[in-house]
């Protein structure tokens, strides 16, 4: 049996969908997610350490938030072309946190501190559907610390930075047919980390208009861990399956955002945000093995990615309806960054629209709650030039349509001293 006809596996294994759309996770504070996230030029309270850093100095004293995300996603497909069997991910649910401090040091600069996951989620089919070649199981976490300070350089302007230190972990699993009329299952699990930076403007050139500016740098995850087949133990100790230790570097993507926020009476604040994702850096994706030799000597192997550029448009409202509890709704779209080739079920990705809505009350003078309540609808994606054969070494292409959508639910607790 020839090397070769393993290596997709292990391709696609790594072949993870960190998108704008994808695994990028942009709910971050309950607050903001009402709002749609359009966030960047108002950043008023404990999540403008992930908004925009700039914000920091609109806090005073020393203040600390919690919260957390509950995230339902539901993906379907039916085919692969021309049959229209419809299948269906397994029931899961994902639970990103935030938590932020923050520390007045002075009447002009402020530092804080946070910690979220903005990349993560994954998909789980059924170990026998028709796509069990392409994926099982893929799941990624991530875990950013983002120490930050800025500086109020007058009444109107302030600036901020922040450094990242990331934390990655990974798992992915899939079946690969074998000579002997059954299947292997490989899997891999590994972890990494990895450093950036973010950078924030805020500017107020009316007393009821504000503007923001806000950069997220790549950060670039060296992902080690191990390539596990089971079944078939003859092909395993002859090296015939892929196994064994494995790196894969890979980038997020920068992102850069630009915000208006404006207050036509005390009591409403509009906001809009233009966020650009820079997906091109994903281009192609290399995986080196320690004990692997393909068929041409080498150790590692490559697949073209080719993602594209992208971008979210963001919409939201907040009226406070008294002193004690605000309203808030919001509206997004959000353009994918995958070519229709390149789609497959470990991520089925698409344009969405956002929709959300939810309210702040302060409990106490000091103690506050946000909750928040966002539906994402996918566009229904037909694939119909797919790269990816559902059958490994055939001309099987895994055409279909998917289907998806999710429900998220926000909740944030805020304390100031």
């Amino acid at each position: 049996m020839k090397k070769h006809y393993l290596i997709p596996a292990v391709l696609i294994l790594l072949s993870i969908r960190l998108s704008a759309g994808g695994f990028q996770i942009n709910e971050h504070g309950a607050r903001a997610m009402a709002m749609g996230g359009a966030f960047t030029a108002i950043s008023n309270d404990l999540s403008t350490l992930f908004y925009n850093p700039a914000g920091l100095t609109q806090l005073y004293g020393t203040q600390f938030s919690a919260g957390v995300t509950l995230i339902k996603p539901n993906a379907g497909f039916r085919g692969p072309n021309p049959e229209i069997t419809e299948y269906k991910v397994k029931e899961k649910y994902f639970n990103p946190i935030n938590f932020y401090i923050s520390h007045q040091i002075s009447d002009n600069l402020v530092a804080g501190l946070g910690i979220n996951n903005p990349y993560g989620l994954g998909t789980f089919w059924d170990e026998n559907w028709v796509g069990k070649y392409l994926a099982i199981d893929t799941e990624i976490r991530t875990f950013f610390f983002t120490p930050s300070v800025a500086y109020k350089i007058s009444d109107n302007l302030s600036l901020g930075v922040g450094f990242v230190f990331a934390y990655g972990d990974v798992l992915i699993a899939r079946k690969t047919p074998t000579p002997f009329n059954s299947d292997a299952l490989i899997s891999m699990e590994g972890d990494g980390t990895g450093y950036g930076f973010t950078a924030g403007v805020l500017y107020k050139p009316l007393k009821n208009l504000s503007l923001g500016l806000s950069y997220r740098s790549e950060v670039s995850i060296e992902f080690t861990g191990e390539a596990v087949a089971t079944g078939h133990p003859e092909l395993i100790n002859n090296n015939l399956l892929p196994a064994g230790n494995i790196t894969a570097p890979l980038s997020t993507p920068m992102n850069l955002t630009v915000g208006a926020a404006y207050m036509p009476s005390s009591d409403l604040t509009i906001t809009a945000d233009y966020q650009y994702i820079g997906w091109s850096s994903y281009d192609v994706l290399e995986v080196t093995f320690d004990n692997y030799t393909f068929d041409d000597g080498t150790k590692t192997t490559s697949s073209v990615r080719d993602y594209e550029n992208t971008y979210i448009a963001r919409l939201g409202a907040e009226y406070n309806l008294n002193s004690t509890l605000s309203l808030r709704g919001g509206f997004l779209y959000d353009n994918n960054p995958v070519k229709d080739e390149k789609v497959d079920p470990t991520l089925p990705d698409a344009d969405r629209l956002g929709f959300s809505a939810g309210f702040g009350y302060c409990l106490t003078d000091n103690f506050r709650l946000d909750l928040a309540y966002l539906y994402l609808r996918f566009a229904e994606r037909k694939i119909t030039n797919s790269a990816e054969n559902y059958i490994p070494d055939t001309v099987t292409p895994f055409n279909g349509v998917y289907n998806s959508d999710a429900h998220l639910f926000g909740l944030s607790l805020s304390y100031k001293m």
